[in-house]
């Protein structure tokens, strides 16, 4: 391997961690909120509303039936109109968090769920509010299975990114179909599967350590 390829690899390696982390930060600014909103209203939440949790509901439900690549072709003009074009690491960005958000809406509502509801009766009879059942019961006694579901999804956005390659999303997906497959360089197309794996596992090995750490069960 030349200095040059190097280079290269280096720098799709940033480029996908960079894609990754920025697209689960942003997908959280909105998964987690509608995450909270499905888990409320939900017939058996604290706020039941089922006008407002159907309709949510069946919103991401679309979104998540959507295959990312197709998505990914959907939102071209929508992504040009944000950042002004439709390529490159930034511009891959905005489909991630678009079909990140649902998938951690889900995720989030997963985790709230199994939060005992003894726990939350107990913050009722103190005269606890809804907000205050949110902030200081839901989320904190969810907090171990949040992480691990934030774990989860930075490997499918790890994932997600690498197929934004195909249409010049940058990154080591980028690399591996226009270096690799194209131009019928197998070692580089292997180098940047086993880079992408070793992102994988390093991500998967940190957000299960937070998550181990910071389980009250133990």
């Amino acid at each position: 391997m030349n200095s040059q390829t190097f280079h290269l690899l280096m720098n799709g390696l940033w480029e996908t961690v960079y894609m990754t982390l920025v697209s689960t930060l942003l997908g959280y600014l909105i998964g987690l909120p509608v995450g909270i909103l499905l888990t409320v209203t939900d017939k058996e939440g604290i706020h039941p509303n089922a006008f407002v949790y159907r309709i949510v509901d069946v919103i991401i439900n679309i979104m998540r039936s959507i295959p990312f690549l197709i998505l990914l072709i959907l939102l071209i003009p929508f992504t040009r109109f944000l950042v002004g074009k439709s390529y490159g690491t930034t511009a891959t960005i905005v489909p991630l968090v678009v079909s990140a958000a649902p998938y951690i809406a889900r995720m989030v509502e997963s985790s709230l769920k199994e939060v005992d509801s003894g726990v939350i009766e107990a913050a009722r009879s103190m005269g606890a509010s809804n907000w205050t059942i949110v902030f200081h019961v839901l989320l904190v006694e969810a907090k171990t299975s949040l992480i691990v579901g934030a774990t989860i999804t930075l490997g499918t956005i790890l994932g997600y990114s690498a197929m934004a390659g195909t249409v010049a999303g940058g990154g080591l997906g980028d690399i591996a179909i226009q270096y690799g497959y194209y131009r019928w360089k197998t070692d580089i197309m292997l180098i940047t599967v086993a880079l992408l794996v070793i992102l994988f596992q390093i991500f998967q090995m940190i957000g299960m350590k937070i998550a181990s750490v910071l389980d009250h069960r133990k």
